[in-house]
């Protein structure tokens, strides 16, 4: 099944120029709502001292790219989500598509865990403080544990944190190994996990095509995952496992991919 869905995946929706074209496209409205947007919010949140105040122009701008980009998401699940409760929700990563919907469709107040090298983006670098998108430095461990400390604090303070667990792109229908911050830090905050199922996102923008399509992606939330059980490596590496397969069953994904050496 994973590979008739790999296949399906790689399939371009019509001339390649034009998914060249429209992949361009979607960068250059992304580099336009962050230049018209970034500048001037932080500007007055920094003046006001309302730090806030980013996040609502922020939850646009992830929208407004999306729109743009020719891209709706199809939101499944929110109903077995407990209003009150903060989570930390793990995704696959098949896209650049995927932080967007992870960040703006969950219907609650969301930070994200991204790679340090979101932090050498002109105004996205900056920005990322204001609302609570924390940059991870996987290279250096005491960086490493710093940042998901951080998180974990601001897990017990309500918010809710989404991660691609993968740590980087995987290719059409295929996934990685997911790597266990994430489930670190939903154990020490004492909050359950959500699995999230992105399908259709590597037909959209998928990793090594270079080109993009319009469509929409289905955001599949499973069933909350409880971590008050975990207290050995063992058990967390049970826990990456479990979480790991209900994504993989949702997707169809019948085994994992070897990282490749870099």
């Amino acid at each position: 099944m994973a590979d008739n869905d790999a296949a399906k995946s790689s399939t371009r929706r019509g001339p390649r120029f034009i998914g060249k074209l429209r992949f361009c496209w979607s960068w250059f409205v992304a580099g336009a709502l962050l230049l018209v947007l970034g500048p001037p919010i932080l500007l007055v949140a920094r003046l006001a001292n309302h730090r806030d105040w980013v996040y609502p122009v922020a939850l646009f701008g992830a929208r407004a790219w999306l729109r743009l980009s020719g891209v709706k998401v199809d939101v499944k699940g929110l109903e077995l989500l407990d209003p009150k409760q903060p989570y930390v929700f793990i995704a696959n990563h098949w896209s650049y598509l995927d932080g967007a919907p992870l960040f703006a469709c969950t219907g609650r107040r969301m930070g994200l865990v991204g790679k340090k090298e979101l932090l050498k983006a002109p105004i996205l670098g900056y920005g990322m403080g204001f609302v609570n998108v924390i940059a991870i430095d996987r290279s250096n461990r005491e960086r490493a544990v710093e940042t998901i400390r951080i998180a974990t604090e601001r897990l017990r303070s309500g918010i809710s944190f989404g991660v691609c667990a993968e740590g980087t792109r995987a290719r059409p229908g295929e996934m990685l190994p997911f790597k266990k911050g994430a489930f670190h830090m939903a154990v020490k905050a004492g909050v359950p996990i959500v699995p999230i199922a992105f399908k259709n996102s590597d037909q959209l923008m998928g990793k090594g095509t270079g080109e993009a399509w319009p469509g929409t992606i289905d955001m599949v939330m499973l069933q909350p995952v409880e971590t008050s059980w975990v207290a050995t490596d063992e058990d967390l590496q049970r826990l990456v496992d479990q979480v790991q397969g209900l994504i993989m069953k949702e997707l169809g994904v019948e085994k994992l991919t070897p990282r490749r050496p870099k």
